[in-house]
């Protein structure tokens, strides 16, 4: 997913602090070297452009839990690391929020009840993939059908299905009315053929060059 955002619903809104610890253990580095979790990003612009979005939204008043710009690696000194990055307190209308980041960027919501965080993922304007995590299976149950999303993680991190599911999407996360996995997807790139036959005994009757009405005896 190219935007990680996290809505804390209620007291796991007190694990933001454990949450930031955790991000600093991560190992920046190349991706061709063992043990390295977080690579470089794609190109210098994409670097730029993550780093003045995490500008723009403390500018508009989110709060910088940890700061993972100017990252230097040994031996790559000219490449495009950005280090786990973390945005706390941010509202819908936060830039971080609205575009997609495509880097190592947490960015925090809050929530006080699963219902307002279901209706803040629904007023998105975007629906392509979200998850919850809980050990309540009522909550789970609850956000599965609530929630105005393609595809829908329980308990699972990233929720994009294998081939054989479809890739779904809502609202602004996809064009058209059918998708490209799944049985949908071999749909779409088939043909269909439709045939017509009437077998008869030797000399029997064909029905003529009429349509078959339901109840007549052609239709028998």
């Amino acid at each position: 997913m190219a935007l990680s955002a996290i809505i804390l619903v209620g007291s796991a809104q007190e694990w933001l602090p454990d949450i930031v610890e955790e991000a600093k253990k991560l190992r920046v580095g190349s991706g061709f070297h063992e043990g390295v979790d977080v690579g470089p990003l794609i190109s210098p612009e994409a670097k730029d452009r993550a780093e003045q979005i995490i500008e723009e939204a403390t500018n508009e008043g989110a709060i910088l839990e940890l700061d993972g710009r100017g990252t230097v690696v040994p031996g790559f000194e000219n490449g495009n690391f950005l280090s786990p990055t973390i945005i706390s307190n941010v509202s819908p209308f936060n830039t971080a929020y609205k575009e997609e980041i495509f880097a190592p960027v947490l960015v925090c919501l809050e929530a006080d009840t699963l219902e307002d965080a279901i209706s803040l993922t629904n007023a998105n304007p975007f629906g392509n993939g979200c998850s919850i995590f809980t050990s309540s299976g009522a909550s789970a149950r609850k956000f599965q059908h609530e929630i105005d999303v393609g595809q829908v993680g329980i308990n699972v991190p990233i929720p994009v299905p294998l081939p054989f599911f479809s890739f779904t999407g809502s609202r602004g996360s996809i064009r058209g009315d059918v998708n490209f996995y799944g049985k949908q997807g071999v749909n779409f790139y088939t043909q269909i053929k439709t045939i017509t036959s009437n077998w008869q005994c030797r000399g029997g009757h064909l029905g003529g060059a009429t349509m078959p009405i339901l109840g007549s005896s052609n239709s028998k």
